[in-house]
């Protein structure tokens, strides 16, 4: 893989459908990061470090020391948006990072504007942007977007592209006969097929051409088998599903410490408030559910009732999202985990995580965009389950069960850019230190 991958040669386009807080966010950060006014915290990519074994050289260096990224000075972003905001008016209006902060990058913001998005209201019926495509069915919107693509590359002479969903989240959908095979998609979408999500017209755009696509919401969109079909056919990476940041996060660290030390839980109550768009569209019953079937399944695949019944078998998870505008994008969480231990007794845990929903996203977006690019120059196409470090709910490969504990996953990413370069793992665990270990019990 070392020897076939291509350089990170030239300028590479970030696309993302959905312009709003999360994307102005990072958009912004990467931008402050170019001018020195910031620092990309919160970035694998930038600022995480990889234990490399025996050898020469720096056995600690950066990942982006280390793998052949595209760097922050190559990178020109652009979308599809419902508003015809440009990214400084959409990133003002989403109140998640200081006016003045903003006002400094105002001449590179305000010159990335949104392309016209494909929209279908009955996915996201909270929401009524008018800077829609008006197209005859969902094949020529797809054309449509494939065109636009074609042309942003050719305005700002970039060699590559990655499409990051940064959209709001679909009402819930189930895969169905239209999703089955390329070309039943395909006739689907010539149809107007209505269980044909617009998320879904943006990942077969870029995956007919050979363009990363990476799904940061819960929705179905590449999740189906025609799509991870024509990833396979046309040779390119796929990914999903929904930006791993608050609660979920949280539970992804804590979970594991739980199980770790063999404690049982009987419960896990999670409820939240939230006030920017995302909140909004979550107010509507059938999204709510596609984001709840999203954050149940992280606690099940962490703990496995089936493996320790009578420490998780009575788990009761309960996830509630309440719409509050005061809070616009603070986000606020709370859990409260019914734990027991030695001899059953009872314990319990709270947490209230007061966090900023974009801030943590936003360095999700780069990374797995970044990432996306780099397995596509290494050769790597179809489902990218080893980028689960961060998402909520993975996509996996067919017959693979999905990983969320945190630390497993970060593993596994590492050790697949550890094979990218041919480069061994940190000796851990190896027959040397097994022996030492035995030397020392006597």
């Amino acid at each position: 893989m070392k020897e076939q991958m291509l350089p990170a040669k030239g300028k590479l386009g970030i696309l993302l459908p959905g312009l709003g807080a999360v994307a102005s966010t990072m958009i912004a950060g990467v931008i402050a990061t170019r001018k020195g006014l910031s620092k990309p915290v919160g970035s694998l990519t930038q600022t995480g470090h990889i234990e490399l074994g025996e050898g020469k050289g720096d056995r600690f260096p950066l990942i982006k020391d280390f793998v052949p990224l595209a760097s922050l000075e190559d990178v020109v972003f652009g979308g599809w948006d419902i508003y015809e905001d440009n990214v400084y008016e959409a990133a003002s209006h989403a109140k998640v990072l200081d006016q003045h902060l903003l006002d400094a990058l105002k001449p590179e913001l305000e010159t990335i504007r949104p392309m016209k998005a494909v929209f279908d209201r009955d996915y996201v019926r909270n929401l009524d942007g008018k800077f829609i495509k008006q197209s005859a069915n969902k094949w020529d919107a797809a054309q449509e977007l494939i065109r636009d693509i074609e042309t942003f590359k050719k305005e700002n002479k970039v060699s590559r592209v990655v499409i990051v969903w940064t959209g709001s989240t679909e009402k819930y959908l189930e895969a169905s006969a239209v999703h089955e095979s390329i070309a039943a998609f395909e006739a689907g979408l010539k149809n107007n097929d209505p269980a044909i999500a617009p998320s879904m017209v943006y990942a077969y755009a870029a995956v007919s051409q050979g363009i990363p696509f990476i799904n940061g919401a819960p929705n179905l969109t590449t999740d189906i088998p025609a799509i991870v079909q024509l990833a396979n056919k046309t040779k390119t990476p796929i990914g999903g599903k929904d930006f791993k940041t608050g609660q979920t996060l949280m539970k992804t660290i804590v979970a594991p410490g739980l199980a770790a030390r063999s404690l049982g839980v009987t419960g896990w109550y999670s409820t939240n408030i939230l006030g920017n768009r995302d909140g909004l569209v979550l107010d509507d019953e059938q999204n709510f559910k596609t984001k709840e079937v999203s954050k149940l399944g992280v606690l099940e695949d962490i703990l496995r009732p089936d493996l320790h019944p009578d420490l998780y078998g009575d788990l009761y998870h309960k996830i509630r999202i309440n719409y509050y505008p005061p809070h616009g994008d603070n986000k606020e969480s709370w859990d409260n985990i019914d734990i027991f231990g030695w001899l059953n007794y009872q314990m319990q845990i709270k947490i209230n995580f007061l966090c900023r929903d974009s801030i943590l996203a936003a360095p999700l977006v780069l990374d797995l965009a970044l990432f996306a690019d780099l397995a596509q120059r290494a050769g790597m196409y179809g489902v990218q389950d080893w980028l689960s470090f961060y998402l909520k709910s993975p996509q996996t490969q067919e017959g693979v069960p999905a990983e969320n504990d945190i630390f497993k996953q970060l593993n596994t990413l590492k050790e697949v850019l550890r094979n990218m370069m041919k480069e061994d793992e940190p000796e851990f665990n190896t027959v040397k230190h097994i022996r030492a270990a035995e030397q020392v019990i006597g």
